[in-house]
């Protein structure tokens, strides 16, 4: 009886044994079938080298050389316009003519009393060489001449005066006045803007003042042109720093032969300084940015199972310098050459496994010209 128990508890014992083991075998089977997580798909770009001349970017706006609102200078109505809007004119040219009927027959009056005066001071400058008449009544009547030579003077100017001429060569704007429309003293007539150069005016922060100097080279872009870029340079720099902001105020001088520039334009500007940087550039989206440090993802080959060769995604800590368009320079952490990842870069981790695919690349100009449309 105790002989058959040892012989069936023997073989039961066996039975879990062969079971167990090929339970194990199935466990280690299906773990080496596992599948593997698929690689992390980047795209990538090269670490260059590069020489950046250091900018300041400011914001301005742009300013005539020469820009008037011509006003009346004396009331009147207005009898002639001589412009049409939009004309271009040359210095002296006739822009408006006031009513000046009265002023032309007191002219008249006041040349026919100096015409007289002229007479009567001849005359008695000959009788008193012969001392026919005193001296006194000699110079009296050189007096009265004078003073008939300034009131004809006086008339004239006020002629003048309402016969508006341009003050220098520019394009007159839309005129404020109609044909037989009375004006007043100060009313504005008519804007004449000198168009072939414009300013552009900004200003800039004190620490900057050093490195400024009349003579650089000032890069103007415009909202109304932007796939284009216009040169200046500057001609001044304000002597006085504003109290309240601290800023100074810089003008710079840009050729305007085909009058695309208006002023009260928005304008931005890029003030290029001498002083040459060494820098490694990097398209910005290739940045993790975070508050304890800046870092990107260089992609470096690895050892992988098998003693496979696989890419993975190491992160490397870089200090920022100056950005332009879609790229920014690393003054720290790259030496160039390095590749490294542009896209996808808050979804990696240190060491993951990645694989490369540029068929769609992120832009990197360091002057984009976007489609505002």
């Amino acid at each position: 009886m105790i002989k058959r128990f040892i012989i069936a508890l023997t073989g039961f014992v066996t039975v879990v044994a062969v079971l167990g083991v090929v339970k194990a075998s199935q466990i280690q089977e299906m773990a080496g079938n596992q599948p593997q997580m698929p690689l992390t798909a980047v795209t990538t770009s090269t670490a260059e080298r590069a020489e950046w001349n250091p900018t300041i970017n400011a914001i301005g706006s742009l300013a005539p050389v020469q820009g008037v609102t011509i006003s009346a200078e004396l009331e009147g109505a207005v009898t002639e316009i001589a412009v049409e809007n939009g004309a271009q004119v040359q210095a002296g040219d006739l822009l408006i003519r006031l009513d000046t009927t009265v002023e032309v027959a007191q002219l008249k009056a006041a040349q026919a009393r100096a015409d007289l005066a002229k007479l009567q001071a001849d005359r008695a400058a000959k009788l008193a060489a012969q001392q026919t008449i005193s001296d006194s009544e000699n110079d009296a009547a050189a007096a009265t001449y004078a003073q008939a030579l300034a009131d004809v003077s006086a008339i004239q100017a006020s002629i003048d005066k309402k016969t508006i001429r341009a003050p220098f060569e520019g394009r007159v704007g839309i005129r404020q006045i109609n044909l037989g429309e009375f004006v007043s003293r100060g009313m504005p007539l008519i804007p004449l803007q000198r168009m072939d150069t414009v300013f552009v005016n900004f200003y800039v922060p004190q620490r900057h003042l050093p490195r400024l100097a009349a003579g650089q080279t000032v890069a103007v872009s415009t909202d109304a042109y932007p796939d284009e870029t216009f040169a200046a340079t500057i001609t001044a720099i304000n002597p006085v720093v504003d109290q309240s902001t601290r800023n100074v105020w810089i003008q710079a001088t840009i050729p305007n032969p085909d009058e695309k520039l208006r002023a009260g334009m928005f304008a931005r500007v890029a003030v290029t300084l001498p002083e040459v940087q060494h820098v490694v550039v990097v398209p910005a989206t290739s940045v993790a940015y975070a508050s304890y440090g800046n870092s990107v993802y260089v992609v470096e080959e690895s050892e992988g199972p098998g003693g496979t060769t696989m890419l993975v995604a190491n992160q490397r800590p870089i200090v920022l310098g100056p950005k332009r368009g879609d790229l920014v320079a690393v003054t720290e952490g790259l030496a160039g050459d390095e590749i490294v990842v542009t896209s996808g870069v808050f979804k990696l981790r240190n060491g993951l496994p990645v694989q490369i695919n540029n068929s769609v690349m992120p832009s990197q100009e360091a002057r984009p010209t976007p489609n505002n449309t």
